[in-house]
């Protein structure tokens, strides 16, 4: 099984928020069936010379609810979030996919404008 990802960020210009995109595609051949334990499906989190400043999950609650994802092979599904009022900057923003027996991140550089 072959999970690739991608992540696109964008900062508004007016510093508001910057939004999050996470594409997890199956590259493979076979088809890939994600489980999740929660609804939280993807974390997100900002990094500023290592250091972490924002994490998407962090004083948040989300359902406990079993569901899954099907991928078939060259099927790609998306990941959204929001980091609301961030502090300017420059980041490394990081999303990781939550499915149970299945790993896949990425990775994108951010600019906050001040």
């Amino acid at each position: 099984m072959s999970l690739e990802g991608s992540l696109e960020t964008a900062a508004d210009g007016t510093r508001d928020a910057v939004m999050f995109v996470f594409t997890v595609t199956n590259s493979g051949d076979e088809p890939v069936d994600l489980q999740f334990s929660d609804a939280c499906k993807a974390e997100f989190v900002l990094e500023n010379d290592g250091n972490e400043v924002w994490r998407f999950s962090e004083g948040r609650m989300f359902a406990q609810v079993l569901s899954s994802d099907a991928l078939a092979p060259g099927e790609e599904t998306t990941y959204e979030a929001e980091w609301s009022d961030p502090e300017p900057g420059d980041y490394t923003a990081v999303a990781e996919l939550r499915a149970q027996d299945e790993h896949c991140a990425a990775r994108a550089d951010v600019s906050v404008p001040s």
